[in-house]
């Protein structure tokens, strides 16, 4: 690109199947100059994801201006971790079927993070792609796990006790427990209730001999000192925070819940 074509701004864009978020970035001063969520109504099940999509661009310009760069963010629970030791590209599904219930017809997908040595492999929403394809032409994409995972490595290190990162979302929520950049373990867990949270919670820290009165729990996303599963979870664990958002919030001028919410988008 010719430098006085380039427009200094990146976009990037969380999908999932119940709604879209993005910011835009001013790549020059690395900062977040807007943002936004749209979160589809119950009341359009039966309708085509790609129109909820279409209706999202129509009401929000800043998805149809120019950016140097574009990046997808595909947001849901059917993905997994490879060491790259172990990695083949060519066995994609079978690294899968162990969590995720896969089909001869899915179209896979995988990150490389060359930095921790670990592979993302994932099912992309190919729906959702051809949508981009059609409005950007060409676009980069990744999974919000290898956001979430890099992100939080990055903050393990030189720290030498095990450490449990939990992201909380809308109907699940996903734990890493990482010991000074070394993962653990991570996995991906649907809830219905704060009950549901905390045995997950506490079902994990047995798993890998953490004592309840003694590990960090760091949480992210969703998620407030006021919410009934943070609460709950502060009965049993007793080194429970809500992550430090401070050194995110010199790029943009949004709250701290904002930025606790939108780590992922934020950090992408």
């Amino acid at each position: 690109m010719d430098i006085t074509e380039k427009k200094y701004k990146k976009l990037s864009i969380q999908v999932s199947l119940t709604g879209l978020s993005f910011c835009c970035f001013d790549t020059l001063n690395n900062t977040i100059s807007s943002f936004n969520e749209v979160i589809f109504d119950t009341i359009y099940k039966g309708v085509k994801i790609e129109d909820l999509f279409s209706e999202a661009f129509q009401n929000n310009p800043e998805l149809s201006a120019d950016y140097d760069e574009v990046l997808i963010i595909h947001h849901n629970n059917l993905s997994t971790f490879v060491p790259a030791v172990l990695f083949d590209e060519n066995y994609l599904g079978s690294y899968l079927q162990y969590n995720t219930k896969v089909f001869e017809t899915d179209f896979f997908a995988f990150d490389e993070n060359k930095k921790y040595q670990i592979n993302t492999v994932y099912i992309p929403y190919v729906n959702m792609n051809n949508f981009f394809i059609d409005k950007f032409g060409s676009f980069d994409y990744k999974h919000s796990n290898s956001i979430l995972l890099d992100k939080v490595m990055d903050l393990s290190r030189n720290d030498d006790t095990k450490t449990m990162w939990v992201h909380f979302a809308a109907g699940h929520f996903e734990i890493a427990v990482i010991q000074n950049q070394k993962l653990l373990l991570f996995n991906s867990f649907e809830y219905q209730t704060a009950q549901d949270f905390l045995y997950y919670i506490l079902f994990t820290a047995e798993q890998l001999n953490m004592n309840p009165e003694n590990f960090a729990l760091e949480l992210i996303g969703e998620i407030s000192i006021e919410s009934e599963f943070y609460k709950i979870a502060y009965q049993y664990v007793r080194n429970i925070n809500l992550i430090d958002v401070e050194d995110l919030r010199w790029n943009n001028y949004f709250s701290e819940a904002e930025n606790r919410k939108h780590f992922i988008l934020f950090n992408s």
